[in-house]
């Protein structure tokens, strides 16, 4: 894509601090970290999101989001590690171009988790028929 962002660093076109690339993947630093080593890794062939990328290239972003998260673990001592992944806009994402965050989270950082909801009554069995459904 020749206006995407991620593609534009992929290709040289703007500057960056990579971290890691093979064949398929490239990963560099986000300009705006929740900590320090906060991590994308892409597909370098271009694909928006987790419902476009094909399986080949996903496995191999998913293999170079393990091979970093412990490359950043040695190297960061983090407390811990999220790994996170916004999917169309209604889930926060901002650059159109499949990406997976590696953030190493420290005591005490600041940052909290989303907070989560019980199900109703019968609630659970109902969407986990209508997804299993669609599998």
């Amino acid at each position: 894509m020749p206006d995407c962002l991620f593609c534009k660093i992929i290709r040289g076109e703007l500057p960056t601090n990579k971290i890691y690339e093979d064949e398929k993947t490239f990963a560099f630093l986000d300009i705006n970290p929740v900590n320090p080593g906060h991590t994308l890794v892409v597909p370098k062939k271009h694909a928006v999101d987790v419902f476009e990328i094909d399986e080949e290239e996903w496995n191999a972003v998913m293999g170079a989001v393990k091979k970093i998260s412990l490359a950043v673990e040695k190297a960061l001592q983090p407390t811990g590690i999220n790994l996170g992944m916004n999917n169309k806009s209604g889930a926060g994402q901002v650059v159109f171009h499949a990406h997976v965050h590696i953030m190493p989270r420290f005591q005490n950082d600041g940052h909290e988790l989303w907070k989560g909801k019980p199900y109703g009554a019968g609630e659970a069995a109902k969407i986990a028929e209508k997804i299993r459904g669609v599998i």
